[in-house]
């Protein structure tokens, strides 16, 4: 760049100066931007007292989590309903909570044997954004708009917002545009009457007070975000009959732990040594669930798989359909 040159820009234009002020007093407002009072002499403190002080904060990040319960269910029954007609889970998030979403859903495959484009996470300034800061991205809710119509959305997908401080642009844009499609919305934010959670169809809103590190929102925030993502997804996949009790008996044994702990898990369900445990899983190509079938019933390895698929992929039913 020339001494004269203009900058070139690598997102939205920055907020001239009347915006900056709104913007800061809209912040003062939040609970996730609130300095602590508590923590006011934090940087005086000793090691042991800092550890003891943040575990203190983040001890209270589940019982939060709890009192947001009823809107979890709703959304849980909501994404399990559209995953079972075929449709999708999309998480749209900036920042940590972006990479909160794309974190969860990167799990799904290995732990649930689901297809990668079943659950996606979607981040502001695309996957660059998953390991650096992409500067602006999180203000551009064309963005957001432009990132559900490119990924598809229709009225069969469930569309989670993902926001701690619930104002962020980028998902907004992108609620919007969901609902626009007719797809199941929720908001997931850390401030109580979130712009997100008024946007989506149902409002998440963990209330974790003040962050450790004031505004530091990778903190509790992150934290809250963490378990209700882990609820949304696991609870979904066991309404669809991705376990058998808590056993996850559709896991992909794509590494030596994995296909250890298939063998495991089959001899958890069915008592069996391991010889017959092994034996049962080369019988049906590895697979955990059919494995189990083989062992608890009298159905032929060859025809397990299709026993499943009569009983909807639930074990369980599968077993007793047996009986």
């Amino acid at each position: 760049m020339t001494e004269n040159s203009e900058p070139q820009s690598s997102g939205p234009i920055a907020p001239a100066r009347d915006e900056l002020a709104g913007l800061r007093s809209e912040l003062a407002g939040l609970l996730t931007e609130a300095s602590n009072p508590e923590l006011a002499l934090l940087d005086t403190m000793s090691t042991a007292e800092l550890v003891v002080a943040m575990n203190a904060q983040d001890a209270g990040v589940a019982a939060a989590v709890g009192l947001a319960g009823a809107n979890i269910i709703r959304t849980v029954d909501a994404v399990a309903a559209k995953l079972a007609a075929g449709g999708r889970l999309i998480y749209v998030g900036a920042g940590t909570a972006g990479r909160m979403g794309v974190l969860d859903a990167s799990e799904c495959p290995p732990t649930f044997g689901t297809r990668p484009e079943m659950v996606v996470g979607i981040i502001a300034g695309g996957r660059k954004a998953v390991e650096q800061a992409v500067e602006n991205a999180e203000d551009d809710s064309d963005a957001g708009a432009r990132d559900m119509r490119d990924a598809g959305v229709t009225a069969g997908d469930a569309v989670v917002g993902i926001s701690a401080s619930g104002r962020t642009p980028y998902v907004i844009g992108a609620l919007k545009q969901a609902n626009t499609r007719g797809a199941f919305t929720a908001g997931l934010a850390c401030n109580p009457g979130s712009a997100i959670g008024h946007e989506a169809k149902v409002a998440i809103e963990v209330n974790v007070g003040p962050e450790f590190v004031a505004g530091s929102t990778r903190l509790k925030s992150g934290t809250a975000q963490k378990l209700v993502l882990n609820m949304i997804s696991t609870l979904s996949m066991v309404k669809l009959g991705k376990t058998y009790g808590n056993l996850m008996v559709d896991l992909q044994a794509t590494n030596a732990k994995l296909r250890a702990r298939s063998q495991r898990t089959v001899q958890q369900a069915t008592g069996a040594d391991p010889a017959a445990a092994a034996g049962a899983l080369e019988s049906v190509g590895g697979s955990v669930k059919a494995a189990i079938l083989v062992l608890l019933t009298d159905v032929d390895p060859g025809h397990a798989a299709e026993e499943l698929e009569r009983a909807g992929g639930f074990l369980r039913q599968a077993i007793r359909n047996r009986a």
